[in-house]
């Protein structure tokens, strides 16, 4: 994947003394959607909050290795991390809308101030859209996010990463407390998504990453165990450790 628009070289991460992400050193390609699976415990979380610089405001969090983004350095100090964070958007396990702010002004909230009206407009029907979620709310946009459903407030939580046009996007487990029928429609929006964007997402479920990844990583005691093509890590996987977490033959 020598096109890679995110990468890490030999990154690993801690809390103080305790090392939680091990040596990892991974590739993501543009316009492709990327799983990171693995049991609990096992430092995916940990790993995707080093992409954005989220782990260093984590008390006692630090980092060796580098992460690199279209092969710059996120770490150097000419970079800004909010700015880097405009670049690299970032949905959580549940839903964290604003509640002092409606839907419409949840969307607009990464968005530089001075942005025109008319573009502003435009960039919030846009991430709606994006995110699958339009339809339901064009009429809703002065709605309060806490009388939407648990889905919609998730889904709203991604159109407002998506509305500053990041290159990459993570999510950390992002239908975890979703209903079924929830999680299928987020993961419609992810499906379609992976077709514009770098995707990273963090899942336990490894249905969901046979369903709409294209890569797949597994990881273990916070080091890389497997990374293949989704077709081939779920049906012939190379690795006797992969095969026995896909089977629940191990924790």
């Amino acid at each position: 994947m020598s096109d890679a628009l995110l990468a890490t070289e030999r990154l690993s991460a801690m809390y103080g003394k305790r090392t939680v992400v091990r040596d990892v050193s991974l590739r993501f390609a543009p316009r492709m959607l990327h799983a990171i699976v693995g049991p609990a415990q096992s430092g995916k979380s940990t790993f995707l909050r080093t992409l954005d610089r989220l782990h260093e405001l984590t008390p006692g969090g630090w980092i060796t290795g580098r992460v690199l983004l279209a092969g710059e350095e996120i770490h150097a100090p000419k970079v800004d991390p909010a700015m880097l964070r405009r670049r690299i958007g970032m949905v959580f396990p549940h839903a964290t809308p604003f509640p002092a702010r409606n839907v419409l002004r949840n969307v607009m909230a990464g968005l530089p101030v001075d942005l025109p009206a008319p573009a502003r407009e435009e960039a919030v029907a846009r991430a709606l859209t994006r995110a699958g979620l339009w339809d339901e709310l064009k009429d809703r946009l002065s709605a309060d996010p806490r009388a939407l459903s648990p889905g919609q407030r998730q889904r709203l939580c991604l159109a407002r990463a998506l509305a500053t046009e990041p290159e990459v996007l993570l999510l950390d487990e992002p239908t975890a407390a979703l209903d079924p029928g929830s999680s299928f429609k987020l993961e419609e929006a992810l499906y379609a998504l992976r077709s514009e964007l770098c995707v990273v997402l963090v899942t336990h479920d490894a249905r969901q990453a046979a369903r709409i990844a294209d890569t797949t990583t597994l990881l273990w005691l916070g080091a890389v165990v497997e990374t293949a093509p989704s077709r081939l890590f779920f049906t012939r996987p190379a690795e006797a450790r992969t095969e026995a977490w896909l089977t629940g033959r191990s924790a």
